[in-house]
């Protein structure tokens, strides 16, 4: 199994910036697509972000491109998520994910996620 934390979520004012990160340990991650996926109060779970095993390749949401930048450091084992002008409406929780399977790319779909972390809180005020 795969037990993956995330940290550095927090409250920031419109237009500023935070940096997640989510860390795994148990069994190497290195071989699995990572995600970010993120759950606003009274919504559905959505995409955010996602990375190949290697990093060479990333896939966002609509939403989120040109203002966040999903990596990885696999000697780390860890991922992160580098957001910029950040907006009222990115305010959620945002979690990690890893797709054991990586059949396909890329996997935007909460169902095709293995392994979850618990989230840490991302408040944007306005």
């Amino acid at each position: 199994q795969v037990q993956l934390v995330e940290s550095g979520g927090g409250l920031v004012q419109t237009g500023g910036s935070l940096r997640l990160s989510c860390a795994a340990s148990g069994r190497t991650f290195s071989s699995y697509p990572m995600s970010w996926f993120r759950q606003a109060p009274g919504k559905e779970r959505e995409f955010v972000a996602t990375i190949n095993w290697n990093g060479g390749r990333t896939a966002y949401a609509d939403s989120v491109k040109g203002r966040f930048t999903i990596s990885r450091d696999n000697a780390k084992n860890t991922m992160y998520l580098q957001m910029n002008s950040l907006k009222p409406e990115d305010t959620a929780v945002y979690y990690c994910a890893a797709d054991r399977d990586g059949y396909s790319w890329p996997a935007t779909s909460p169902a095709a996620m293995d392994y979850w972390g618990k989230g840490t809180l991302v408040t944007v005020s306005s």
